[in-house]
């Protein structure tokens, strides 16, 4: 059905956790409700990048699971970080040759943190895949990624559920969130503690933008994966999947983006 009706969904970043949307983006592209703007952070830039690039879930599932992504990283000699991520460029390359923003099938928007400024910085036009990785650059972990004169690491740190990009450009707005921590009666060490807290300081800058969504998708239980647990990447796609039909069954004025929005916009 041919609509004129636009809607965004923003993804979180969450580490390996991100697969999760997936399980969300096949439960609602299922039920006929297909995004006309995406934006995400760290893993939800990656995952959004390939979604609108135009592989389905499972295909974008499929290419996880199936690529060492950790080959593509190496030493970094600095004293900003331990890894590089310049060759994971190599990675990205081999699934969205093109390199540019236009070309993808739906916009995306990714959001980056400028670490010289402390602002959040959106990219939505020219070249795709680094911003994508600066999107995802964890700080401490990797060297920032340079962008003009800019110094940018991962998105979460400012905005990790960017859905400033999509308003007033959308006539709804879908977060989705996969990094829900749950309820902890002893954090055992320095490791949990450290993790927990910089995840509790994420959700926190979500949590604020939650009034911004027409529809908040926050699949429970989550944070009990570890953020690099690959191993899991089919589970979590079904946790996803699971918790987003229970969603729409559940909050069946969803299903009404479905009969006004418009398939044919993103083919």
């Amino acid at each position: 059905m041919k609509s004129n009706l636009k809607i965004g969904i923003a993804l979180s970043g969450g580490g390996v956790r991100g697969i999760s949307h997936l399980g969300v983006l096949k439960a609602l592209t299922e039920s006929g409700i297909y995004p006309t703007k995406v934006s995400g952070t760290s893993a939800g830039a990656i995952v959004g990048a390939m979604f609108c690039q135009g592989y389905t879930p499972e295909e974008i599932l499929k290419i996880i699971v199936e690529t060492n992504y950790f080959k593509f990283l190496r030493p970094a000699i600095s004293l900003t970080g331990f890894l590089k991520m310049d060759s994971v460029g190599n990675l990205f390359k081999l699934y969205l040759d093109h390199n540019d923003f236009s070309k993808l099938q739906i916009p995306l928007t990714v959001a980056a943190t400028d670490i010289k400024k402390a602002k959040v910085r959106y990219y939505s036009e020219g070249e795709l895949i680094r911003p994508i990785m600066a999107s995802s650059c964890i700080p401490g972990m990797f060297d920032p990624i340079v962008i003009g004169k800019r110094y940018l690491v991962d998105g979460g740190v400012l905005n990790n559920m960017p859905v400033e990009p999509l308003e007033g450009v959308t006539d709804y707005v879908i977060g989705v969130h996969c990094n829900q921590l749950p309820e902890e009666s002893n954090v055992s060490n320095m490791k949990k503690l450290i993790e927990r807290s910089v995840i509790m300081a994420m959700n926190y800058n979500v949590y604020t933008r939650k009034s911004k969504c027409d529809y908040f998708i926050e699949p429970p239980g989550l944070g009990r994966y570890g953020v690099f647990d690959i191993k899991k990447a089919s589970e979590l796609f079904g946790v996803g999947y699971d918790y987003t039909m229970n969603y729409i069954e559940n909050n069946p004025s969803i299903l009404e983006l479905a009969t006004k929005s418009n398939k044919s916009s993103i083919a």
